[in-house]
């Protein structure tokens, strides 16, 4: 299948030879890129794979692997979103090559990101790290939160954007 949503059929099939066929288009994959996969680019894939529906898909990675962060957990949670089977992974080559759109979500993670293949978009949203935060635990909540909502916000309006742009239906 090619990336235009159309099949090519082969020669031998009885339908006539070189004509297309119009199948469902694939859904727009973003990728979100941070640090250590454990916060940001968690919270971002499980917001676009909420609010996006089954024509954009998410996935995450870092350019390293820190586990998955209970507390983005725990927020995500508390805003209807259940990020916990996520896994937290290095990015891969497949990733990239998968990936219609890289986002990434720290200053590391723009200035490490694997360079990309023609047509893959990047973006960068220049968000803080709430697993730096200090303070009471509720504080450290505060902080998380605000990042959650932040992310959601930013989630929404490039979805906004991409159905805008025909990008995505």
């Amino acid at each position: 299948m090619s990336h235009s949503g159309h099949i090519l059929l082969p020669e031998s099939n009885a339908l006539e030879p070189g004509k297309c066929i119009m199948t469902k288009p694939h859904p727009l994959r973003l990728l979100f890129l941070c640090t250590g996969n454990s916060c940001r680019s968690q919270m971002a894939e499980g917001w676009v794979n909420h609010l996006g529906g089954d024509r954009v898909i998410a996935e995450s990675a870092g350019i390293e692997s820190h586990g998955k962060n209970p507390r983005a957990i725990n927020v995500m949670r508390e805003a209807g979103v259940d990020i916990s089977g996520q896994e937290s992974t290095r990015v891969t080559d497949d990733m990239i090559v998968r990936a219609d759109i890289v986002v990434t979500v720290c200053g590391h993670a723009d200035e490490h990101c694997p360079v990309l293949p023609p047509g893959v978009k990047k973006l960068h949203w220049p968000l803080s790290d709430p697993a730096k935060a200090f303070g009471t635990e509720e504080e450290i909540m505060r902080v998380f939160r605000a990042t959650r909502d932040e992310i959601r916000a930013r989630v929404t309006d490039l979805i906004d954007d991409l159905r805008r742009s025909g990008a995505i239906p």
